[in-house]
């Protein structure tokens, strides 16, 4: 068995005019991995994974999907992966079967396994009593199992999921993610955009994208010892106008929402929780608490985007 990365790219880019979507990105994805590219939309996540899926020829740098040279086997690589984006890509006014059918079909299942296969689809996906129903009539987490299924019915060995989750709801998410969690354990390499933050804590590894370009890469707890600041939560009543009060007084180097408190990016927890105290009160706010915490990714996501922006703005400027 072959010991090559599932997924190798160098320098990979994408040019749109003078636009640049994706810029020289470089990583490696062992196989059996769950990897995770995190970023807000039109980050250029989309983009990188339609290159790597042969769909959308880059404009420079080199990579192999599955053995295969992403410049010239597009094709080839169609044929070896599974790919779903978030608009899942069924036909609504196909039956659930018909669906599964139609892409036994498009990937060229053989027909010896096209029943068994089908089967396998209709019991993963929870969708065998409704197998004559009209794919419109499913509900969002329903589409996407089925969707999920459809695109993996060939068996690939790697499978891109695009924003999979996007506008499903929270507990269709959690059941989507134990499917994915269970085709790595059987073998299967997953490649998943997202900007959901609490699905990248199910990844094995993750890339962080920002205006097209990777700024951080790593286990999800790596990530997390990237900032070398405090983190501290604050749980104060009115936090939205608390965070504005906190912006314009600039005492921390960053301060957001998070839930319904606000975490703070401070050089020293000690120090600057009393101060930050002391100013809530005089602002007539009442502080409940202030404690330091351990950072989370959406901090570390946070902390990283905001320290780019400061070194672009820096760089125009200079």
């Amino acid at each position: 068995m072959s010991t090559d990365p599932a997924v190798e790219v160098r320098d990979l880019t994408r040019l749109f005019g003078d636009f640049v979507a994706v810029d020289r990105i470089s990583l490696t994805v062992e196989k059996g991995q769950v990897f995770g590219f995190l970023g807000p939309n039109g980050a250029g996540k989309s983009t990188t994974i339609r290159m790597l899926c042969g769909l959308l020829l880059p404009s420079s740098g080199e990579g192999r999907v599955a053995g295969f040279d992403v410049m010239t086997e597009s094709e080839t690589i169609k044929r070896h992966i599974g790919y779903m984006s978030q608009k899942f890509s069924l036909y609504d006014d196909l039956t659930v079967e018909e669906n599964i059918d139609f892409y036994t079909g498009i990937y060229n299942v053989p027909r010896a396994k096209r029943k068994a296969r089908k089967d396998w689809v209709l019991e993963m996906a929870g969708l065998t009593d409704k197998r004559s129903d009209l794919t419109a009539s499913l509900a969002g987490g329903w589409k996407q199992r089925l969707a999920l299924g459809c695109a993996v019915l060939h068996e690939p060995q790697i499978l891109f999921l695009d924003e999979p989750t996007s506008g499903v709801d929270p507990l269709s998410r959690r059941r989507f993610w134990d499917l994915i969690a269970q085709m790595s354990h059987d073998g299967t390499t997953v490649f998943v955009t997202t900007h959901y933050m609490e699905e990248a804590e199910y990844c094995d590894e993750l890339a962080l994208i920002y205006h097209g370009r990777m700024i951080a890469k790593g286990k999800p707890a790596e990530l997390k010892t990237l900032i070398p600041d405090d983190i501290l939560e604050i749980r104060v009543e009115r936090p939205f106008d608390a965070l504005e009060q906190l912006e314009d007084a600039r005492l921390t180097q960053g301060v957001g929402l998070f839930g319904d408190t606000l975490h703070a990016v401070v050089t020293d927890a000690a120090t600057a929780t009393p101060e930050l105290k002391d100013f809530l009160s005089q602002q007539r706010f009442a502080v409940e608490e202030i404690k330091q915490v351990t950072p989370s990714l959406e901090d570390v996501f946070v902390s990283l985007i905001e320290l780019d922006d400061r070194q672009r703005a820096q760089g125009e400027t200079a």
